[in-house]
This record gives C-alpha cells, sequence and structure tokens, in this order.
C-alpha cells in the first residue's frame, strides 16, 4: 500500500500522506472507501499512531478524505477537495515547465506529455 522510504529528508507523515493521496487519486481507494485505522496502519507501517494521525489530519484539511466518528476515515469525492490544492499544484506546475523549458524541453514534448496523461496514459 504505502511504502516508507527512511533515508529520505521528507518527513514519515508527508510520505504517508503523499502516498494515501496518490492512492485517492489513482482511484485504488474508491470514494467512501474505508481507510485503515490509524492503528492498523501505524501497525502494519511499524510506526508511531501520532504520525499517521497527523497525515489523516492534513488529508481530511486538503479534503482528500472524511472522518465519521466511531467509523473511521474515508476517501471523500473528488469535488470535495478544497480549490487551494489547484492553487498551489499551478504554482508548483508553473515552476517545474519554466525549469524544463530552460533545460531545452520542447514546449512539443510536454504538450504531448500533458495530453497522454489527460487520455490515462503514463507517463513517460
Amino acid at each position: 500500500m504505502i511504502q516508507l522510504n527512511y533515508r529520505d529528508s521528507k518527513p514519515i507523515y508527508e510520505q504517508i500522506k503523499e502516498g494515501l493521496r496518490r492512492l485517492v487519486i489513482l482511484g485504488v481507494i474508491a470514494k467512501d472507501e474505508k481507510l485503515p485505522s490509524v492503528r492498523e496502519l501505524a501497525s502494519e507501517l511499524a510506526i508511531n499512531p501520532n504520525t499517521i494521525q497527523r497525515a489523516y489530519r492534513e488529508l481530511e484539511t486538503e479534503g482528500y478524505i472524511y472522518t465519521v466518528s466511531g467509523k473511521g476515515s474515508f476517501a471523500a469525492e473528488q469535488t470535495d477537495v478544497k480549490g487551494g490544492r489547484n492553487v498551489h499544484l499551478l504554482e508548483e506546475f508553473d515552476d517545474i515547465v519554466r525549469e524544463l523549458l530552460y533545460l531545452s524541453e520542447s514546449k512539443e514534448s510536454l504538450k504531448e506529455r500533458i495530453e497522454k496523461i489527460a487520455e490515462g496514459g503514463e507517463e513517460q
């Protein structure tokens, strides 16, 4: 499900958050599907439950998951994801595109990649 890299400079909770976010985006975790409990995932990954709780809390703030008291956490519908996330990602996208263009990547190549991803294909 989620793989952690202890040599990565990124904090563990961020790695968990990104892993779960990716699973939701790719549809591996379907809308309204129950996520593992904090304790289950902490046990599976052999880490502190507080780390999982922090990742879940941030994913909920971003709108990727929602929590039902006494029932657990579930994957949210795409429309529930906060619009601020789009703004942040577009800013990152712009920076990356600028750098790729600076490194002589062609506009056509970038357009082709975007179209391929939009059609459901894998990036190169």
